[in-house]
């Protein structure tokens, strides 16, 4: 006996490839490539991109509770009289038109 029609097959392929099917008859091997590639990929999976919190929305809620005077944040405190002490100093950035080559030009 025959096996199917041309026409057939061509429709299977066709119905295998519109559904997201594998076309052609593979082995056992194959078919596991198959389905890990069928799978979302690790970074598109919810356990994974919700593992870390919202650190911008962390970072904005601190900030803004640290200008109320409710959350001290001693990083911070560091850092802006880091700044300070360096503004007592004159190391800050000029001003426009007061750097290096506007002053040769006087």
């Amino acid at each position: 006996m025959a096996g199917p029609s041309s026409y057939a097959v061509r429709m299977a392929r066709l119905s295998a490839q519109i559904f997201g099917e594998v076309v052609h008859p593979t082995d056992t091997k194959s078919m596991k490539v198959v389905r890990l590639f069928q799978e979302p990929p690790l970074a598109k999976r919810k356990e994974v991109y919700d593992w870390y919190p919202l650190h911008n929305i962390y970072y904005s809620l601190t900030q803004k509770l640290r200008f109320m005077g409710l959350f001290r944040d001693e990083h911070e405190d560091f850092k802006e009289e880091m700044k300070r002490l360096r503004k007592l100093r004159g190391k800050g950035a000029p001003k426009k038109g007061e750097g290096k080559r506007a002053s040769k030009k006087k």
